[in-house]
C-alpha cells in the first residue's frame, strides 16, 4: 500500500483529535499549539509544520502524528515495529533457562509443570506491553 502524501498542518484550521476520543483540535491563542476539546491534551506542531506532537508527562515516549488530509497517521511507530525481535528474544531466553531446568527433573509430571510455568512467564511480558500501550 502506497503511503498518502503528508500535508502541512495549518494552525488556523480545526482537526479531529488523534487520540480517537471524538474531540476537536483548535489553536491555542498566540502559540503554535493545539488543544483538544474532549481529552484536554495539548499538542504542538513540530518538524516545519508537518508533525503534531503530544505534550504529556504521563506517557514515557513522545507520541507524534502526521496529517494526510483526511486522518492522522502515527509518525513514529514505536514498539510495534520492533515487537517481533523482542518476542523472539523472550522466547529464546525462556528456552535457554527453562529447558535445562525441565530436563533435570526426574519425572514427566515435572516437565509439564515447568512448561506451564514457562508459559505463564511468557504471558507476563505480553500482558505488561498490552497494558502499557493500549489506548
Amino acid at each position: 500500500m502506497q503511503p498518502q502524501k503528508v500535508h502541512k498542518i495549518d494552525l488556523t484550521q480545526e482537526y479531529p483529535c488523534p487520540c480517537r476520543r471524538r474531540g476537536r483540535l483548535t489553536q491555542i491563542a498566540l502559540t503554535e499549539a493545539f488543544g483538544c476539546s474532549r481529552c484536554q491534551q495539548i499538542f504542538v506542531v513540530e518538524d516545519s509544520g508537518h508533525v503534531l506532537e503530544q505534550l504529556s508527562t504521563s506517557y514515557p515516549y513522545k507520541r507524534a502524528w502526521r496529517w494526510n488530509g483526511h486522518q492522522w497517521s502515527v509518525a513514529n511507530p514505536g514498539l510495534g515495529s520492533s515487537y517481533l525481535p523482542v518476542a523472539m528474544g523472550i522466547l529464546l531466553m525462556m528456552l535457554i533457562i527453562g529447558l535445562p531446568l525441565a530436563l533435570r527433573s526426574p519425572s514427566n509430571s515435572n516437565i509439564i509443570l515447568w512448561a506451564i510455568v514457562l508459559l505463564l512467564l511468557a504471558l507476563l511480558p505480553a500482558l505488561m506491553v498490552l497494558l502499557a500501550y493500549r489506548r
